[in-house]
């Protein structure tokens, strides 16, 4: 009999424990007939529950699991284990979830933004990992500091503030001083980009999204925050090849990257390289965006790839 589509994410979560880590994880079986294995790895400022409209996307092709990444979601941080908060830190607890999930089975890596980030990092410090992994999706992903639309002064600028931000007694106060709906919807007023990342927001939607936008902030470590964004502002993936191509969903309307660097850059480190444009008013749908909503991810050609039996 054929399976019925997932209903709610909470059906599906897990508890996750992995190298003196606790967290959560996100697994939802494959459809009958199919036989693809996803791992989808959130971005930045991320939790489980807040990709749920992709993950029932990628589910139509096979089975979909997500975990927790330190210091996100609600799982425990680097700091927490006397591990410091580094890409090269995500890249190996990646490793360790896909070798202890995927013993002998290959994988379809899809990563969203950061997430690519560590997925490659992974892929160059763990280079026997590549053979399990039969297809690389990057999703609004990014390779190099010299993607970002801002210029180098504003990197600049932005990676001093971050530091500051991640210092423990600043990142207490932002913690219990700050993180609270009032706070948040000023400032999310307010920001750069502000209303590029609302674009797709409706008057009616924005206290919603506000009350979600809370709860992504206190589940998520702050001083993880600031630290893995002040990294990632002078980041250089292009220094080590990987022995894969890439399938980069770039946004039509991208306000973070400029999508011809970032695949100049990815063609520095994999083997090929294949673009698919999704129909997005900005970088992600919006963080309530539902499957309908994120149905742009995975466009029409990358659905063709992913429909092939792996």
């Amino acid at each position: 009999m054929p399976q019925n589509p997932p209903q709610s994410p909470a059906d599906y979560i897990l508890p996750l424990n992995i190298n003196g880590l606790e967290g959560r994880m996100l697994h939802v079986p494959a459809p009958a007939g199919k036989k693809r294995e996803i791992l989808l790895i959130y971005g930045h400022h991320a939790m489980l529950e807040r990709w749920w409209g992709l993950v029932e996307n990628f589910n139509e092709f096979g089975s979909v699991t997500m975990p927790d990444l330190p210091g996100f979601g609600g799982m425990d941080s680097f700091s927490s284990i006397g591990r410091p908060t580094t890409i090269d830190a995500f890249a190996d607890y990646l490793a360790a979830f896909i070798k202890l999930r995927y013993k002998r089975k290959r994988v379809t890596i899809a990563a969203v933004s950061f997430g690519f980030v560590v997925a490659t990092r992974m892929l160059q410090r763990y280079p026997d990992l590549a053979k399990k992994v039969d297809l690389l999706v990057a999703v609004v992903g990014f390779m190099h500091r010299d993607d970002f639309l801002f210029t180098p002064r504003q990197r600049f600028v932005f990676r001093k503030v971050c530091r500051v931000f991640a210092a423990r007694p600043v990142a207490t106060l932002i913690r219990y001083g700050f993180l609270n709906k009032f706070v948040i919807k000023e400032l999310s007023k307010r920001m750069p980009n502000s209303k590029k990342r609302f674009i797709e927001v409706t008057p009616e939607e924005f206290d919603e999204t506000m009350d979600f936008e809370v709860k992504l902030w206190q589940a998520n470590d702050v001083r993880t925050h600031w630290l893995t964004t002040s990294e990632f502002l002078n980041i250089d993936n292009c220094q080590v090849k990987v022995d894969l191509p890439v399938c980069h969903v770039a946004s039509k309307n991208e306000h973070y990257f400029n999508n011809n660097i970032v695949q100049q850059h990815m063609l520095v480190v994999f083997n090929d390289y294949h673009r698919y444009t999704m129909q997005s008013k900005a970088h992600t749908p919006s963080i309530l965006a539902d499957k309908k909503a994120c149905r742009v991810m995975v466009p029409p050609g990358l659905r063709r790839v992913l429909s092939k039996t792996p």
